[in-house]
C-alpha cells in the first residue's frame, strides 16, 4: 500500500537549519521528515494506489494552476502541548494561503479527515520527552526565514517511514 502526503517544502538554507533543530533535540524523525509545511497529512491509498495516485496527481495539477505565489514567513516558536506532543515554528505570515491550498488539495479525489482543526506549521520536536520538548520551543524561539512558496509537493513514504517528493507542482494562478 502507499502512503501520501501534500506539502510545501521548505527551502534552504532554512531547510538544513530547520533539520539541525530536530537532530539537536534527539528526534529519530529529523532525516526522515523533510521539514515541510502539511497540505495533506500521511494517508494511505488503500488498494486502488496507482489509479489514486494518477488521479490525486491530476486534481493537485489543477489546484496549482489556480494558486498564486505567496510570501511566507516562519518566526518563533509554538507547541501543541498538552494535546499532542509536538513543538513547531509558527507561520507569521502565510497562514491563509496554506489554509486555502490546504482545503483545495483535500476537496480531491483523496479524502482524509483530519484528526485535529488544520493549523499550518513546521514540525521541529516531536514525541520526545518533555525536557527535549522544552528545549526545542526555548533554543529555537528566535528563529526566522521568509521565502517565497511557489510549488508544494507530493512525498511518497518509503517501507522505513522515510519521505521523498515524488511530484513538484508549480503554483501558477
Amino acid at each position: 500500500m502507499k502512503t501520501v502526503g501534500v506539502s510545501i517544502a521548505v527551502p534552504e538554507p532554512y531547510f538544513s537549519a530547520l533539520q539541525q533543530m530536530r537532530r539537536d533535540v534527539g528526534d529519530p524523525q529529523a532525516d526522515a521528515v523533510p521539514p515541510h509545511v502539511t497540505l495533506m497529512p500521511p494517508t494511505d491509498l488503500g488498494e486502488q494506489g496507482e489509479t489514486t495516485l494518477e488521479a490525486l496527481s491530476a486534481h493537485l495539477r489543477d489546484v496549482a494552476a489556480r494558486t498564486e505565489p505567496f510570501e511566507m514567513i516562519l518566526r518563533g516558536t509554538g507547541t501543541f502541548r498538552p494535546v499532542s506532543p509536538v513543538v513547531f515554528v509558527q507561520l507569521a505570515q502565510g497562514v491563509s494561503s496554506c489554509e486555502l491550498l490546504e482545503a483545495a488539495v483535500r476537496s480531491g479525489p483523496v479524502e482524509r479527515p483530519l484528526e485535529f482543526r488544520y493549523h499550518p506549521h513546521v514540525t521541529i520536536a516531536h514525541h520526545l520527552d518533555e525536557d527535549a520538548l522544552d528545549r526545542a520551543f526555548e533554543e529555537n524561539k528566535h528563529f526566522e526565514a521568509s521565502f517565497l512558496v511557489d510549488a508544494f509537493h507530493l512525498y511518497l513514504q518509503d517501507e522505513d517511514g522515510a519521505w521523498a517528493p515524488v511530484e513538484r507542482f508549480p503554483l501558477e494562478g
